[in-house]
Formats: structure tokens, sequence, C-alpha cells
């Protein structure tokens, strides 16, 4: 059941992206901004992840 639900909403996330992406404007600014974006979004959920799990408890 929790796999059926996990790749329907990753289908979601895949569709809406690509809905994003194939607009003009959001286009350009990833062509021009992604490299730089993607990196730090990623740190920026990592780093989330750490803290918000504790692993930076004493």
């Amino acid at each position: 059941m929790f796999a059926a639900v996990f790749l329907a909403l990753v289908a979601v996330w895949c569709v809406v992206g690509r809905f994003f992406a194939a607009r003009p404007v959001v286009a350009r600014a990833l062509a021009r901004w992604g490299h730089v974006v993607l990196p730090v979004v990623l740190v920026g959920i990592g780093l989330l992840i750490l803290i918000e799990g504790g692993a930076f408890g004493l």
C-alpha cells in the first residue's frame, strides 16, 4: 500500500515538474540558474533533515 502511494505521488511530482519546466519563463530561468540553484536546494534539504533528525544534538 505504501509503495503504491509513494509511486503515485512521485508520478504527480514528475507531472507537475514537467508542467512548470515546459513554461518558457521557467525554462529560461532553469537554463540560466539551474546549475546554481539545484545544489543549494539539495544541500538545504540535507541540512534540514540532519537538523530535524537531531544529528547535531549532544
